[in-house]
């Protein structure tokens, strides 16, 4: 899919390293494509130092002010913005000071219980700096008594939502994740250190070396004696964002040890086997479509040629005013390799449509390119329903599947037909099994935690 849907964030963590500072610079790199809004690191050398800024890693970061950024632990963030304006005062990390303690926080993923225990806490005399809700997590732990691994255990409950959280402290790091282990986030061996990151590709720039995944309801903390564990909440449930297999994390990361890519390729294979049609061609949507599109080429047994080329450095193009502009702004992004479709059979494999828009446009500019027949087949189910947790699609109004059946989505954009994974068949391409399930809310409605927000179909709170 291009420029479609947004994830919130990614987290990176670095203990006991020399440089650590750089080390989370590059691990941040690493994560860019989870956020793009603003990042910062925090450092602790005995006492906790920041930075931060709007933009991209390389814009908020240079030598001078990362080489202030000492100490042998850091927690770093990028950001993309679902809950929480977008603005500095909401970019991650957070430091939180008090009489007893400092720390540093920063959150992957969306709360969405996140009004009502604002209120409750303003109530009882909570004042927010910000308003994102991951500074929430900060009001609660003030609130529990014992050592930091007890406070956790007591507020982390009282979320309702995806989370992933790092906290630094001057010579401590934790690590949490939600009991249904909604957002991936692992742990890696770096030399005498640890490293923590939402994906595994960030241990691969720093050549550290993975351990293992953080568990859902899972609390670690690092410090000089090594790792320990401890967990929280009754319902511990293995149900990752499917989105994650599909489009969010990069290819070359791997998701409870299941390559991405493959994953990716299977749902092609599994796409052919279940929507093959007759066919010159097959083509991918990039960057997230191109594994599923040689995948349905080998399965189907069609030459793959890459047919879409991306231009990796044009801009945002959903501030233009006019649907012209627009237009023009898909073909600055895209652009058709005539020579691979003119008088073909085509076959395009995007990995999922939300609101139906981008793909109209790059089927126009397949017919326009001389394709014969233009066949779009979607390795993921449809988008039926809104995410709570952490995903920019909020309401059953922006998803075009919502309204539209295969048939009728085909003809608004323009396709000779449309064809969607089966979700039976995205299990079993991701290779889920009883103790590893996905969470499937946007295909089925099926939500694995309880709801706070009004959705378009109900003017009413779930909970």
């Amino acid at each position: 899919m291009f420029n479609s849907i947004n994830e919130e964030c990614g987290v990176f963590g670095v203990f006991n390293c020399e440089n650590a500072s750089e080390l989370t610079y590059f691990g941040l790199q690493s994560l860019q494509h989870r956020g793009q809004e603003g990042c910062g690191i925090v450092t602790s050398n005995g006492s906790l130092h920041i930075h931060k800024g709007e933009g991209l890693v390389s814009k908020v970061f240079d030598r001078d002010n990362i080489a202030k950024l000492t100490g042998d632990h850091a927690i770093g963030h990028v950001r993309y913005s679902t809950t929480g304006e977008s603005q500095l005062l909401n970019v991650q990390p957070f430091i939180f000071r008090s009489f007893e303690e400092d720390f540093g926080l920063c959150h992957n993923g969306n709360i969405v219980n996140a009004d009502e225990l604002r209120l409750e806490l303003e109530n009882t005399g909570s004042i927010f700096q910000t308003t994102s809700d991951s500074e929430i997590i900060a009001h609660l732990l003030k609130r529990q008594s014992g050592d930091f691994t007890s406070r956790l255990q007591a507020a982390l409950p009282k979320l309702v939502g995806a989370f992933a959280f790092l906290f630094i402290f001057e010579e401590e790091m934790y690590a949490a994740l939600d009991p249904n282990g909604l957002r991936p986030l692992s742990l890696a061996k770096l030399g005498d250190g640890y490293v923590l990151s939402s994906e595994t590709c960030g241990f691969t720039l720093v050549d550290a070396e993975y351990i293992r995944d953080i568990n859902p309801g899972e609390i670690i903390k690092i410090d000089k004696d090594g790792v320990t564990s401890a967990t929280f909440g009754t319902k511990i449930q293995n149900k990752m964002c499917a989105m994650e297999y599909i489009y969010f994390s990069r290819p070359d990361s791997y998701l409870r040890q299941d390559s991405v890519y493959k994953v990716r390729e299977q749902t092609g294979r599994y796409l052919a086997k279940q929507a093959k049609c007759e066919a010159d061609v097959v083509i991918g949507v990039p960057d997230s479509g191109l594994p599923a599109a040689r995948g349905y080429a080998k399965e189907a047994g069609i030459i793959y040629e890459q047919g879409l080329l991306k231009n990796k450095y044009s801009g945002r193009t959903f501030i233009q005013p006019t649907n012209e502009l627009r237009k023009l702004g898909i073909k600055l992004k895209l652009t058709v390799v005539e020579e691979l479709v003119r008088g073909k059979r085509v076959v395009v494999i995007d990995d999922s449509i939300v609101r139906g828009f981008t793909m109209q446009k790059i089927v126009d500019m397949l017919w326009s390119a001389g394709a014969v027949s233009v066949d779009v087949k979607i390795a993921s189910p449809a988008i039926v329903k809104p995410c709570f947790y952490g995903v920019d699609f909020s309401t059953e109004a922006e998803l075009i599947s919502n309204k539209m059946d295969p048939v009728q989505l085909a003809e608004f954009i323009h396709a000779t037909s449309v064809d969607f994974l089966s979700v039976e068949n995205l299990q079993a391409a991701c290779n889920t099994d009883s103790s590893k399930e996905l969470c499937l809310a946007c295909f089925t409605g099926d939500y694995p935690t309880k709801l706070y927000k009004d959705t378009d179909s109900a003017n009413t709170v779930i909970k």
